[in-house]
């Protein structure tokens, strides 16, 4: 009882030590902090919210790129302003944007230097305590202690992971280490005390290049480095090793990189299935968010064996059809952003492979980007009596050279055993 004792006070201490830290760290840093506001000008009123800390003396001020977002879009429907500690509101403006990190640097006008945030000069060490600043659901800013547990393995761009609620409302609030000095950056939640933050040098960067040139157009700066992300995404996929696997009588790809996750299903247990059917999916579990109705940087890849032991040719027919209805782009957007799909549809076997596919390869383009496509890619393989092997990926905003790339190695990767 006494050992039990002695944790519990042991516990207890500690809270009210972090506590009393988090309020201290909160009481120094509160006059840098925002709420970032995206003001519809027809109404008037508040379109969304998020978090903001000042980074500069001179007024500069880092958040999300999502929580600005609909003014980068739409920059003459919205307007963003701050609301700072003291109630005080003010027009910002947006100064440059890195999409793919979700970060965005955005002024106020100041009259004199005002205080701002330190960026670290390096990362926590795992299992550091940091504190996270937010405004969640509009209820007021606030700290949440939490604890750095080093970079996201599964994600293509680098993510920390957080144990600490970032809730809605603290997106674009800064994460401290004890010396308040910024190692990350609120950017979203997997809720159970998961969080996920941009590291700070993603930041630093940022506000390298602000510094060292003056920004270009908002619509010129997404353009550069959308293409540059699908380059280097896809430039990694190829030049990794696709390591091919069973599936019923099949092989498939698989792509050997942390960021991509398969999984797989099958029926096998239903002994009463007029068609036994093996499904595999692999996938980039991350995207790139540009506007609520837009998200691209998606990869999917997804194969189905099929085999029907006691049906004719038409139900077998019938039946994997009805698979074929279910596939479609693995991203989403809306008609203001995309054209429609164009499809061609042949007959292929692919190079050194022992299979005959009915092939459908489509592609739409995006209408403020230029060069940029989604792809979706459909094969159903003709050359086996009550078997089938169905091949599809989907690609989402890639080049047409990223395209064609990444479509000749899948098809040369999906054979038969």
């Amino acid at each position: 009882m006494k050992a039990l004792l002695s944790i519990l006070l042991v516990g207890l201490s500690s809270f009210v030590c972090a506590t009393e830290q988090a309020e201290a760290i909160f009481k120094q840093l509160a006059p840098s902090l925002y709420q970032i506001r995206i003001i519809d000008k027809a109404s008037g009123e508040k379109s969304s919210i998020g978090s903001g800390f000042q980074i500069s003396a001179d007024g500069l001020i880092a958040t999300n790129y999502h929580v600005i977002s609909s003014y980068a879009r739409h920059p003459k429907k919205y307007r963003i302003e701050y609301l700072d500690n003291k109630g005080n509101r003010a027009e910002l403006t947006l100064q440059n944007i890195d999409v793919i990190n979700d970060l965005a640097i955005v002024k106020r006008d100041v009259e004199q230097p005002m205080a701002f945030f330190d960026i670290s000069d390096a990362p926590p060490k795992k299992g550091e305590e940091i504190f996270s600043l937010g405004n969640p659901h509009d209820l007021g800013m606030i700290v949440v202690p939490g604890t750095y547990n080093g970079l996201k393995k599964e994600s293509f761009s680098d993510r920390i992971h957080f144990t600490g609620s970032v809730n809605s409302g603290m997106s674009g609030g800064p994460v401290v280490n004890k010396a308040t000095k910024v190692v990350g950056i609120n950017v979203a939640t997997s809720g159970n005390q998961i969080g996920f933050l941009v590291p700070h040098d993603k930041l630093q960067i940022l506000l390298d290049k602000h510094n060292q040139q003056a920004p270009d157009a908002i619509a010129q700066q997404m353009q550069e480095q959308l293409n540059n992300y699908q380059e280097q995404l896809i430039t990694t996929l190829l030049n990794s090793p696709w390591q091919l696997k069973n599936l019923g009588e099949g092989l498939v790809p698989t792509i050997d990189v942390p960021f991509i996750r398969c999984w797989g299903e099958s029926n096998a247990d239903k002994k009463d299935a007029l068609m036994s059917m093996a499904v595999a999916n692999c996938s980039l579990e991350e995207n790139v968010f540009i506007a609520n109705n837009f998200y691209t940087g998606s990869v999917e890849m997804e194969f189905r064996y099929l085999h029907a032991r006691k049906l004719s040719d038409i139900k077998f027919y019938q039946l994997f059809q009805r698979q074929i209805a279910r596939v479609m782009p693995g991203n989403k957007a809306g008609k203001e952003d995309i054209t429609e799909f164009e499809c061609q549809h042949d007959i292929v076997m692919p190079t050194n492979q022992q299979i005959n596919n009915k092939a459908i390869f489509c592609t739409r383009a995006y209408k403020k980007f230029t060069n940029l496509y989604d792809v979706l890619y459909l094969a159903i393989s003709v050359d086996h009596h009550q078997q089938a092997l169905i091949s599809h990926f989907t690609l989402a905003g890639v080049s047409q050279s990223s395209a064609q790339g990444f479509t000749k190695q899948f098809m040369e990767s999906v054979t038969w055993k």
